[in-house]
């Protein structure tokens, strides 16, 4: 029994040296890569941005594939004038050998036939131009399939994805711009392409327009707090309390008779010198409604004092008390009087947070700045100036009409006093 089961495996060992080997798989895939397009750096392929696919194929010898079938990824738009393909040989793949063939090209596909069929071994490369990727990019898999003499198409397996970076609308406009006659000709001339550059407009629109929001954000509550607490340095320095108006009066001076930009330089850095630590955006907030509630302060305080004392003595003689006569009487006709001077106020301070740009906080110039860093045009800055001008200009206009309303109120009321003095000594 066990000398026929050794003659069976004698047997079968026979047979198996034999039989004719089997054919290994003709090709294998050595690499399939993106050309990078990116201005950020030297590895990263933009989705939207004229690239390149570079196809590496392993031939054997002798296996005679007649045609090569490539799947473009869905979405991508490619050209065929200039696809090469080349054979690459020797011991060190060295020797290139230019392989005509004829193409088959359709949307999202295409097929090269070659005629004699390779039956070298080598290194088969297929080069794709003028490539254009998804602009929402991702990752982009490339089908290959093969068909040798008297087989059918084979798929080429573990074909590596390849990673493409989506870009934006103005991206894509910018990169469209770049190809346009009229912007070459204008970026030849450097000081338009330095202050004016098309292509840098258009990309740095939405990344300072975040910065304008977080300006807007900070001046949102920055100007709000800033108005009670200007009342209240106001009245404390009307006070007939010595210490309370001291207080008042040192606050104020103090504010108003440093920069800015120091009081941001010693919030910022010397309190978390000594262990405060405040998050950059109320912080900032912080300097910024402190700075303001002084200047406020002066402004109600010239407003109270400009209304008559005969309407306080009025008000008196009707039994009103100091307080009810402080809120009934004085800071309603106040307020009306300073609202020019409030307006004029609101542009200064969303003006004065580009001064936050210096200790990092991502405001409207500092989106700006950092965008000239990596393109060194000025652009960027011409855009953030065109942001501060869309609040500026129409709050400017605003408060010149009603200085106009406030000044031309009182030109009235002169008049019709005016008119009754003499009046009344006409008829004495």
């Amino acid at each position: 029994m066990a000398l026929r089961v050794m003659l069976a495996c004698l047997v079968g060992s026979l047979l198996a040296l034999a039989a004719p080997a089997a054919p290994a798989q003709a090709m294998e895939i050595v690499k399939c890569t993106g050309r990078p397009n990116s201005d950020k750096d030297q590895t990263t392929i933009q989705g939207g941005t004229q690239s390149r696919i570079t196809i590496e194929l392993a031939l054997e010898a002798g296996e005679d594939v007649s045609q090569v079938q490539i799947h473009i990824p869905e979405g991508t738009q490619y050209e065929t004038d200039d696809l090469a393909a080349t054979l690459l040989t020797g011991d060190d793949l060295m020797t290139r050998n230019e392989l005509t063939f004829d193409l088959l090209a359709d949307e999202d596909s295409l097929t090269l036939h070659f005629d004699p069929a390779l039956s070298e071994a080598g290194h088969l490369n297929i080069i794709i131009y003028g490539v254009y990727f998804p602009m929402s990019g991702g990752d982009m898999q490339v089908g290959i399939s093969y068909q040798t003499k008297g087989s059918d198409f084979k798929t080429v397996s573990d074909v590596p994805v390849i990673s493409v970076e989506g870009i934006s609308g103005p991206e894509a406009l910018s990169q469209w711009l770049e190809e346009q006659a009229w912007v070459q000709a204008w970026n030849e001339n450097r000081f338009l392409h330095l202050f004016f550059d098309p292509t840098i407009l258009v990309t740095s629109f939405p990344v300072v327009l975040t910065g304008f929001f977080m300006s807007l954000g900070v001046v949102a509550v920055a100007f709000p707090l800033a108005i009670p607490l200007g009342l209240l340095l106001a009245l404390m320095r009307l006070s007939k309390i010595a210490v309370v108006r001291g207080i008042a009066t040192t606050y104020v001076n103090l504010v108003r008779g440093t920069p800015l930009f120091l009081q941001i330089y010693v919030a910022f850095f010397g309190l978390p010198l000594a262990g405060i630590d405040i998050p950059n955006f109320p912080l900032g907030v912080t300097v910024m409604c402190m700075n303001s509630g002084a200047y406020m302060c002066e402004i109600y305080r010239a407003g109270i004092l400009s209304i008559s004392k005969g309407q306080t003595e009025a008000a008196r003689s009707l039994g009103m008390t100091s307080l009810q006569t402080t809120l009934y009487v004085v800071l309603p006709q106040m307020f009306r009087l300073v609202i020019p001077n409030l307006t004029s106020e609101f542009i200064v301070l969303y003006k004065d947070t580009s001064l936050l740009a210096a200790v990092g906080v991502m405001e409207l110039v500092m989106y700006a700045r950092t965008i000239v860093a990596s393109t060194g045009s000025i652009t960027p800055y011409i855009v953030a100036a065109v942001f501060y001008l869309i609040i500026t200009l129409p709050l400017s206009k605003v408060t010149r009409h009603l200085e106009d309303r406030v000044h031309g109120g009182r030109r009235r009321r002169r008049a019709v006093a005016d008119a009754a003095e003499k009046g009344e000594v006409a008829h004495a």
